[in-house]
């Protein structure tokens, strides 16, 4: 049974492995809000997940240790039972769905892990490793619904609660409900005043979906580069705490998680994945009332792989307005382009691409089409640059970010 003493307890026994990892103030996400992040991106393994994992591990009796342990994870998770298990000198399986990026199939690896790829998602994963400990009769270590799971993840909270005592509101990322779970109970039990709000993906949203119909729910799919929270069953300790400790979950598109991602590299000098920046997505786009309010986004995690990062930059780009092309209607005739170029300068905008289109059927056989790549400020800038286009006689058709 989850209770206060045992995230105290946790915490005592996570200091010798677990960072209590930074809070800083980022004014600069939100200029209406007082918004501060707690980085456990920079924790040990990347993750939060290793505070869940390993102290799970050290409550294991001594027979559950000489079984082994297997766990099914997208990643963190993976990385944290890794890392408990060697430090505890426990034979390690993880089971991880097949679309997980690389870097995090690898990097469990590199702490001494077995490591069996699954066709599907989370769940599916999850199902096989359950498969795996019949069979083989392994200790497993669920990634979010148990209770020294949770207790580890709780610890997050009394850090928070310990580094900012006044904070009005809290952002947590979810996918089985681990993380928000324990760090909700954590901050109502000791600052009930302050408002904990649960972030899922919209490609995603398992816990939300659960909570509205007051009855859980399994998604048939989930699609989101957010991998560590897509999660199609919440489970049922998580459900039944979120009900009972979490003010409410709200949703985020990839375009807007990418483009946190973006702004926590520019402004912030963070890495963060897709799941890690859920919670400053919410804040961003004003997804709860944060207004005038001291707000922390937990950062949950900065494993993502780089050929995910540079797709997510790009789309980041494109959502802050940094990246667009105009679709410009022409006369086929010498100085056309100059004089685009021109407007485009004058505004401020950098010309990147150039490409002309003459065999439209929907033209007059002396027109083209003319598609211009630029860098912008912001979709304020794109606008302004589109009126001095049409001011100046050319006809915009279609304006596309990216």
């Amino acid at each position: 049974m989850l209770t206060l003493d045992k995230i105290y307890h946790a915490a005592y026994v996570l200091k010798k492995i677990a960072r209590k990892t930074d809070m800083i103030a980022a004014p600069l996400l939100n200029t209406e809000s007082n918004i501060f992040l707690k980085t456990e991106n920079l924790q040990v393994t990347g993750s939060f997940k290793v505070r869940g994992a390993y102290y799970k591990i050290s409550q294991l009796s001594e027979e559950e240790r000489n079984k082994g342990v297997i766990a099914s994870s997208a990643g963190n998770h993976a990385q944290g039972v890794a890392l408990a298990a060697k430090e505890n000198h426990i034979p390690c399986t993880i089971c991880m769905p097949d679309g997980a990026p690389i870097s995090k199939v690898e990097a469990t690896k590199s702490y001494g892990a077995t490591v069996c790829l699954v066709k599907g998602a989370y769940d599916e994963a999850y199902e096989y490793a359950c498969k795996l400990q019949k069979e083989k009769g392994y200790t497993f270590i669920h990634p979010f619904d148990d209770d020294e799971v949770i207790a580890g993840q709780g610890t997050v909270g009394l850090e928070i609660l310990d580094q900012l005592p006044d904070v009005d509101v809290v952002l947590v990322p979810v996918g089985g409900g681990g993380l928000v779970s324990g760090v909700a109970y954590a901050i109502k039990h000791l600052r009930p005043e302050c408002k904990v709000y649960g972030v899922q993906s919209a490609g995603a949203p398992s816990m939300k979906d659960s909570l509205e119909q007051h009855k859980m729910l399994t998604l048939d799919s989930v699609s989101t580069f957010a991998d560590g929270i897509a999660v199609k069953h919440p489970g049922d300790l998580t459900y039944e705490l979120v009900n009972e400790y979490v003010d409410g979950i709200v949703t985020v598109t990839d375009d807007e998680a990418a483009a946190a991602v973006l702004a926590l590299i520019e402004r912030q000098k963070l890495i963060a994945e897709g799941a890690g920046a859920v919670a400053v997505a919410a804040a961003m786009y004003n997804k709860v009332d944060i207004k005038g309010k001291k707000t922390v986004c937990l950062l949950s995690g900065g494993n993502i792989d780089v050929n995910i990062l540079s797709r997510v930059i790009a789309r980041g780009l494109m959502m802050a307005g940094r990246s667009s092309t105009l679709t410009i209607a022409l006369e086929d005739k010498p100085g056309q382009l100059q004089g685009v170029s021109e407007v485009i300068s004058r505004c401020g905008g950098n010309v990147v691409s150039v490409h002309y289109s003459q065999a439209d059927t929907n033209m007059r056989i002396t027109s083209c089409y003319l598609h211009i790549g630029m860098e912008t400020r912001d979709h304020a800038q794109v606008e302004q640059i589109k009126q001095e286009l049409t001011k100046a006689g050319f006809s915009i058709v279609q304006t596309t970010n990216g």
